[in-house]
């Protein structure tokens, strides 16, 4: 495996995923994954921060059969940069409806970003702090401009970013072009709290309807093992006050995690004890992620 001090291997996953307890409802999407590998065929950036296993689409089908989800969105992991083959290649040969989010870079051709439309992606990723040289401010301007040209299209920016370091989030974003979507519940720091003024910037986006958030990856949020219970209020926070922009993910592989490797049934299961209600259960697998991805 390639490996090195600054991108160590990560654990593997848990290959036995139990049903979770709740019924997952028809169509159900899990909006934020990864397939990485085989290392064997196709080689990671080398400004990669972490080195995965191999994370292959039998593995994830088999994970999706267990856990009865229909509907996947693949998402571009960092390990390979800009380099999109992986996913288009899994996009391509996945049975289920699917839908892909990229890294593109700015001089991409428009003809390119039309063929990617017509393959399913439906979205443009910008990693702002797990990689190499961490941005400290964002990129609005250069977001801005490569918004305009995917207006048309209907897809959306998807950021992945501390929201504790942006108290001025909503100010900041207000007038963007297209939706965006913050991953990991905002990525806020363990010691944060919902009253975080980084954090409640994200709510008022979302209440705007400005943004979508993903009930993804807990893991990354806590010093906890599971259920994560630092990370609860953040959720109830979000589904009270703007279920209708929240979406699920299950961040398979779990990459560079530090806690316990997690169950994704019982991962699927936090979102039962955090929605409360099946309609709002329904909605945040269902409802939201079909008006979201365009399925």
């Amino acid at each position: 495996m390639q490996k090195s001090k600054s991108s160590p291997n990560c654990p593997p996953f848990d290959s036995k995923p139990t049903p979770p307890l709740q019924n997952t409802p028809s169509n159900a999407c899990d909006t934020h994954m990864h397939i990485c590998g085989p290392l064997s065929s196709y080689s990671y950036s080398k400004n990669r921060t972490y080195t995965p296993p191999d994370s292959l689409l039998p593995n994830y089908l088999h994970l999706a059969q267990v856990l009865n989800i229909e509907r996947v969105v693949f998402v571009q992991p960092s390990v390979y940069g800009d380099d999109n083959t992986v996913m288009r290649k899994a996009m391509s040969e996945c049975p289920l409806p699917n839908r892909g989010v990229a890294v593109l870079n700015a001089d991409v051709s428009d003809e390119e970003i039309e063929a990617l439309h017509h393959e399913g992606v439906r979205g443009v990723r910008y990693n702002l702090v797990d990689v190499k040289n961490p941005k400290k401010k964002l990129p609005v301007q250069s977001m801005k401009k490569f918004a305009e040209r995917i207006l048309p299209l209907g897809w959306h920016i998807e950021l992945l970013l501390h929201v504790d370091n942006y108290p001025r989030l909503d100010d900041e974003l207000s007038d963007f072009p297209v939706d965006l979507v913050v991953g990991h519940l905002g990525y806020f720091d363990p010691g944060k709290t919902p009253e975080d003024n980084g954090f409640q910037s994200l709510i008022k986006l979302m209440k705007a309807k400005r943004c979508w958030t993903k009930l993804t990856g807990p893991y990354r949020l806590s010093i906890e093992e599971y259920p994560y219970k630092n990370v609860t209020p953040f959720a109830a926070c979000l589904i009270e006050e703007a279920a209708d922009q929240l979406v699920w993910g299950s961040d398979w592989p779990h990459v560079c995690v530090k806690t316990s490797m997690p169950n994704d049934g019982k991962l699927l299961d936090l979102l039962s004890v955090w929605s409360k209600q099946s309609e709002i259960h329904h909605k945040i697998l269902v409802e939201n992620p079909t008006r979201l991805y365009d399925f």
